[in-house]
């Protein structure tokens, strides 16, 4: 911990991974999946023994705690623990190969008494082939520190045509379709409604932003090297390497120049 603000990494655990998959001397990767990639579970060849995949997704899912801009990436491999392919090995390598670049980077929160609450949320239309899902990410910022994210699946699939739904109660379609509050809808409780009410109160603020500045895209979509790049710097994500190493810079030019005034 700093004067600054606190970084917390999982340097060692990262470093084990690395070790225990034989992926210390790995060539570094940029990004923790080739731009674009999407995974399936007809993709590649079929491995007999899923075990060691199993283990080191698990292993993957604990590194998340410090390391969120891997959470896509794993958030994929994780759904094909049971039809597991070289190509879902592939990409789990990668991630490893990821990891080697830089496993001192962790999450950095600055110190300071800023405490406005700012969420970003970004979804990905029909991302799944086989299950025609969406991916779903958010990622709230309390202040400068970056405290809660997540890249999911979303539970219910979006159809391209809308579905009918066939209902005996004219006065439960008219409530449906109509967004204004009367007489006749009184008695719904109010969680129904609660972020339409949380808005109108002005405790929610709803602001457009375009996807070039969309923060919680990383969480939806494997980036390009550049964009992926301004993803992780926008999250607070921090190479404790060089922060130190910058440190040590700094120290020395100090004393160069203490010197240089005696």
């Amino acid at each position: 911990m700093g004067s600054l603000g606190l970084n917390l990494c999982q340097r060692k655990y990262a470093l084990d991974i690395l070790h225990e998959s034989r992926f210390l001397s790995c060539k570094p990767a940029s990004t923790p999946m080739i731009t674009g990639q999407r995974l399936d579970k007809g993709d590649g060849v079929a491995l007999s023994d899923p075990g060691s995949y199993r283990q080191l997704v698990g292993r993957l899912l604990y590194l998340t705690a410090t390391r969120p801009e891997i959470s896509y990436a794993v958030q994929q491999l994780s759904q094909f623990v049971d039809v597991l392919t070289s190509t879902h090995m592939s990409a789990a390598h990668h991630v490893l190969r990821y990891i080697k670049r830089a496993p001192r980077q962790g999450i950095f929160y600055p110190k300071g008494d800023h405490m406005q609450l700012n969420v970003f949320s970004d979804s990905d239309w029909v991302t799944c082939s086989t299950t025609r899902k969406s991916i779903t990410g958010f990622c709230v910022f309390l202040g400068k520190a970056f405290v809660s994210w997540r890249s999911k699946k979303q539970a219910t699939a979006d159809l391209e045509r809308p579905s009918t739904l066939f209902c005996d109660n004219k006065s439960a379609m008219a409530i449906a379709e109509n967004h204004v509050f009367h007489e006749k809808t009184k008695h719904i409780e109010i969680d129904c409604h609660i972020v339409r009410d949380k808005v109108a109160q002005g405790l929610v603020k709803l602001l457009y932003i375009p996807s070039s500045s969309q923060i919680a895209d990383g969480f939806t979509k494997a980036l390009p090297t550049s964009q992926f790049a301004l993803f992780v710097s926008k999250l607070g994500v921090q190479n404790l390497h060089t922060i130190q190493l910058r440190g040590v810079l700094e120290d020395e030019t100090y004393k160069e120049n203490k010197s240089v005034v005696k």
